[in-house]
């Protein structure tokens, strides 16, 4: 498994259009082979910064999401929408194992 943390700040007054874009994306997401778990987080204290926490099965599986039409979507349309350049950090998972994500 490969495990994508990425951190985004929206401008405060983009929250609500940056939920349903990224909603949309998720929803999209799940449906593809390669995701085991597409998480959309939101801060409790600072509801304008979001983690979207990415479980792919492959090492390979990111760079095709990153090719679907849905994922250009979001991209597109949320770019004007950030308060600053988005951040990850990538993972491995040590447990549960491969089997445990499904």
């Amino acid at each position: 498994m490969f495990i994508v943390h990425v951190f985004v700040h929206v401008k405060e007054n983009q929250i609500d259009d940056f939920k349903s874009a990224t909603l949309e994306n998720a929803a999209n997401s799940v449906q593809e082979q390669g995701i085991a778990r597409f998480d959309v987080l939101q801060q409790q204290d600072d509801p304008s910064r979001f983690v979207l926490v990415e479980v792919y099965r492959t090492d390979a599986d990111p760079a095709r999401h990153k090719e679907t039409a849905h994922y250009l979507k979001w991209r597109q349309t949320v770019a004007p929408m950030m308060a600053e350049e988005r951040g990850s950090i990538k993972y491995r998972n040590l447990y549960p194992d491969e089997a445990g994500w499904d």
